[in-house]
């Protein structure tokens, strides 16, 4: 999304404010749970919101951090609380991988839980290592073919989005790159960079200095349309693979139940927040862009991601493990 498309976004929600304004939400401290260790993008994120909201109303806004489990217990935590308003929870792509890698989860992920506000998004860039011979997806696919089992490409883990993303290209383009996982995007992406993997695919604002200082080469983006950061790189949708996006994203949960006016305040002042050059600039400095949405916009490109993930996992038989 485009600043444009940003501002119309929150002008378009500014025009919710007289459907709530007298909701007397909130009266007391809200918690944002966080399912993941404290340092991270996601915690980063999260406390900036929170930061910001409780200048806004007057009130605490503490981060909880609750890590494990694949998120599941941070999740679950606020699938439980009372539906007020007043736990809310931070997912990421986690959320709607879960449900297709997990054959037990606590909550239900349809029913427990609903949509209040999307934060950040961060389209990714399938990037290789300079000496791979191959201008675009195109040449990278054919060579690929060439030499089967002979490319691999890393992730920021197993079942993670970039991960899916090599698993949607394998399937879709016939090929057999051979998955490595890493803990978190840094230590991928210094090995693709050193040579000892070939492919990733990359946060593009974190990727983006090292496709500009050479030590990566940027074959396309897995988005509908090009990014202004980077306007000259392709999609892969261009390119002949339509339908392979992937993302880094998150996104605000509040257990089901939660009254609507609620969520239509908590969503109006989060897209209020993100609107600001302030913050803007701040979530940026993390490697991802602000992306504000009603809860119904939300809800929509989740349950597309759900989708779209359980897709893979089951052609390709992913485990947790």
């Amino acid at each position: 999304m485009n600043r444009r498309q940003m501002l119309a976004a929150v002008a378009a929600l500014a025009a919710l404010r007289p459907a709530f304004a007298q909701s007397g939400f909130p009266s007391r401290t809200v918690r944002i749970v966080v399912p993941f260790a404290p340092g991270g993008t996601t915690d980063h994120v999260s406390r900036l919101i929170a930061t910001e909201l409780a200048k806004l109303w007057g009130e605490g806004v503490v981060v909880e951090n609750k890590p494990g489990g694949g998120t599941i217990i941070g999740v679950d935590t606020v699938a439980k609380a009372p539906a007020d308003g007043y736990s809310l929870v931070t997912v990421t792509g986690s959320f709607a991988v879960n449900p297709s890698l997990m054959p037990k989860l606590p909550y239900d992920t349809a029913k427990d839980l609903r949509p209040v506000a999307m934060l950040a998004k961060s389209d990714h860039v399938l990037v290789v290592h300079p000496s791979v011979a191959a201008a675009g997806l195109r040449e990278f696919v054919a060579l690929a073919k060439a030499n089967p089992g002979k490319f691999a490409y890393a992730s920021f883990g197993n079942g993670t989005s970039a991960h899916l993303a090599g698993e949607a290209l394998n399937l879709q383009a016939g090929l057999d790159l051979v998955h490595v996982p890493y803990k978190g995007q840094a230590p991928a992406l210094a090995d693709v960079m050193g040579g000892q993997v070939q492919a990733v695919f990359a946060n593009l604002p974190e990727v983006l200095p090292q496709i500009r200082s050479g030590r990566v080469k940027a074959l396309g983006l897995a988005a509908k349309e090009r990014s202004a950061m980077a306007p000259d790189i392709p999609t892969l949708a261009e390119q002949g693979y339509a339908g392979l996006e992937s993302s880094s994203w998150s996104g605000l949960l509040a257990p089901a139940g939660t009254p609507d006016a609620v969520v239509e305040k908590i969503n109006h002042d989060v897209n209020a927040i993100l609107a600001t050059a302030e913050t803007r600039k701040a979530v940026e400095d993390g490697g991802i862009t602000p992306q504000p949405a009603t809860p119904e916009a939300f809800g929509r490109f989740l349950r597309a991601e759900i989708d779209r993930y359980a897709v893979v996992i089951r052609k390709v038989g992913i485990t947790k493990d």
